[in-house]
């Protein structure tokens, strides 16, 4: 599955893509917010995550800035199943990136994708220390749901608090009928 936006690029990882993608996320600051990257990420890691099979219908995104030159990659944006069985929404951006709206917009076009898929609803969650992360979530139309809870993360090699999130993308058909 491939997207445009109006910057950006979103297409599925390729096994070429390894050194661009461990060059982007190779920061630890990127990689303790997310739960299951470990830390340090280098071609290893990355060249193991793309050769992942990723569920078709729950689409696992490459971010390539789209300028004048070569689309260069500055992130990725996708949704996985959670063991609850829920559908949950990911994303980061390369720290050289951070506070330009690229997860904004990229998120905002897997959310689309998420309704064209017939999903009902995502969920989501960002690291208390990662309030950042937070806004995005808000841009996107996610709800704090009140919760927090313990979220285990590779990187930091231990679990850390997560505030949880969720989007209505549906009406259930039960509630357009009272």
């Amino acid at each position: 599955m491939f997207a445009r936006t109006e910057r950006l690029l979103l297409r599925p990882g390729w096994p070429e893509d390894a050194p661009a993608l461990a060059k982007a996320i190779a920061d630890e600051t990127i990689v303790r917010n997310l739960a299951t990257a470990p830390w340090p990420y280098g071609l290893a890691e990355a060249q193991a995550f793309l050769g992942r099979v990723h569920d078709p219908l729950l689409p696992s995104m490459l971010i390539f800035a789209r300028s004048g030159g070569e689309p260069e990659l500055i992130g990725a944006c996708g949704l996985s199943l959670r063991p609850s069985g829920a559908i949950e929404l990911g994303y980061w951006i390369a720290r050289a990136h951070w506070n330009c709206g690229f997860a904004t917009e990229a998120g905002r076009q897997v959310v689309e994708i998420a309704r064209t898929l017939g999903l009902s609803s995502l969920q989501a969650c960002h690291f208390i220390d990662n309030p950042a992360s937070g806004r995005v979530l808000e841009k996107l139309g996610f709800r704090s749901t009140g919760i927090t809870a313990p979220r285990h993360s590779c990187a930091r090699a231990s679990e850390a608090t997560a505030a949880l999130f969720r989007l209505e993308l549906a009406v259930p058909a039960a509630s357009l009928a009272a």
